[in-house]
């Protein structure tokens, strides 16, 4: 695949908007678009003991994976987030034991648990950068590792009832502000107007 854009885990953010979930934030490799997925609890515990340097006393099932893998002489390739469908995205780990090779399909916050614990590439494709990333410009502050403001959807202000360009001017406020979490919600509710014409 030639329209493969690498990514790098840019930090893991506490979801604002839905309880009990996070949001895991891609950067491309050199470039200003950001990947904001939404994950599970447990998977972002997963990915931040990595990210912290942390060893928890017994293995996590992530990490007995790769040890699994490392006796069978397992190893992966890379890992390709492919397609985003009914709120969901789609990964596939491609995986080589003995010069053979294996696509297996995995959710999304699995594949990055295992790429981090192997060294091993994160990729997707530019349609899916196209459709989903949230752009910064070069003035935009990229470092951050956790959500920036506190400003979020109010519940008596629902997204359906703001004019679409409202929501753009919301959507440059929230990218500006590094606000990942309200930048996903709003570019999700400006693709659904967008793709119903």
């Amino acid at each position: 695949m030639s329209n493969k854009v690498k990514l790098s885990v840019l930090g893991i953010s506490f979801s604002q908007v839905q309880a009990g979930a996070y949001a895991l934030i891609f950067a491309e490799e050199n470039g200003i678009r950001r990947l904001p997925i939404v994950i599970g609890t447990p998977e972002a515990q997963s990915i931040a003991i990595v990210m912290e340097g942390i060893t928890p006393p017994r293995p996590l099932s992530h990490d007995l994976i790769c040890t699994i893998w490392h006796e069978l002489g397992i190893e992966l390739l890379e890992v390709l987030i492919h397609k985003f469908e009914d709120g969901a995205f789609f990964s596939e780990l491609l995986l080589l034991q003995n010069g053979k090779e294996y696509r297996i399909d995995s959710r999304t916050s699995d594949a990055v648990a295992l790429a981090i614990r192997t060294h091993s590439p994160v990729y997707t494709t530019e349609e899916i950068m196209q459709k989903m990333a949230i752009v910064f410009d070069e003035h935009t502050p990229a470092g951050a590792s956790e959500m920036k403001g506190n400003e979020t959807i109010r519940k008596d202000e629902e997204l359906s009832d703001l004019q679409l360009e409202a929501l753009k001017d919301r959507l440059d406020d929230a990218v500006q502000n590094e606000n990942y979490e309200l930048a996903t919600q709003l570019r999700d509710e400006i693709n659904r107007r967008e793709n119903k014409f």
